[in-house]
């Protein structure tokens, strides 16, 4: 069978950041697992059909069960002979996708470009509504009572005061440092109801849900706002407030210093 026209004659491999975004629901989350679903295995196995050779692609970071990505990119080295930057690669990739998985774009880059260690910005949302929703289940957390969102922006802005945020790391996690630097944290009103925007240079598992988690418990006035800085300084799990639902949780963004940021 002759080579569809988008492959060209080089024997050598070409590393790609390759942009992909996908709704969760349905998968054990980014990263490969034993026994369960997961983007990151499709997304290998489309790839390596299209290539005729294994291509494995290594993530900026993993989500949970149940979390979505509006952006989340990925690198892999492809045989240099194909060209992934031809629109009817994307095409064939995307054709061969489920639904709810679609990739935006393949980038050139280095040899040594790195989408996990050399991302210096992550961003992630988290949504909540408070009435019933058909069109938003899976999507954002239905919370029946409404938290006071002036309450837990307050509290959101002592987070950044702090670096180790060991208080709202997932149990027995191997990382060298649970230090994340946290330059953006707050609630805004939505169509919906509320969001949670944060911003930091890396984060832990489960980071994001456990601080969701605590800040509405200020928000229903269960804690007080500096109690937030007992929380943190505890360096204790279960001293914060509960993980909230995986189906509101959105990583956004992720920069790089070499990517140009897409507006």
């Amino acid at each position: 069978m002759p080579f569809p026209h988008y492959l060209c004659s080089l024997d050598t491999v070409q590393r790609y950041f390759i942009e992909i975004a996908y709704n969760g629901t349905a998968y054990h989350g980014w990263q490969i697992q034993k026994n369960a679903l997961s983007v990151q295995e499709l997304i290998n196995k489309v790839l390596s059909t299209l290539c005729r050779q294994n291509v494995e692609t290594l993530g900026c970071g993993r989500t949970d069960t149940g979390v979505h990505a509006r952006q989340l990119f990925a690198h892999a080295d492809i045989p240099a002979k194909i060209d992934v930057l031809n629109p009817q690669f994307l095409l064939s990739m995307n054709s061969m996708l489920p639904y709810d998985i679609v990739v935006k774009r393949f980038i050139k880059v280095a040899p040594d470009a790195h989408a996990r260690f050399d991302a210096t910005l992550r961003s992630y949302e988290y949504h909540i509504h408070f009435s019933k929703d058909p069109f938003l289940h899976n999507l954002s957390w239905l919370l029946r009572d409404k938290p006071e969102i002036e309450l837990m922006n307050k509290a959101a802005a002592i987070l950044m005061d702090y670096k180790d945020f060991s208080c709202f790391s997932k149990s027995n996690t191997k990382t060298l440092t649970n230090n994340c630097l946290i330059q953006k944290a707050e609630w805004v009103q939505t169509k919906h109801g509320i969001a949670f925007h944060i911003s930091a240079d890396r984060f832990l598992r489960n980071m994001v849900r456990a601080i969701v988690g605590t800040l509405i418990r200020v928000g229903k006035k269960e804690m007080n706002v500096e109690d937030i800085r007992k929380v943190i300084d505890s360096k204790n799990r279960s001293v914060a407030g509960e993980s909230v639902p995986a189906c509101g949780l959105y990583l956004t963004e992720v920069i790089y210093p070499y990517l140009p940021v897409e507006k």
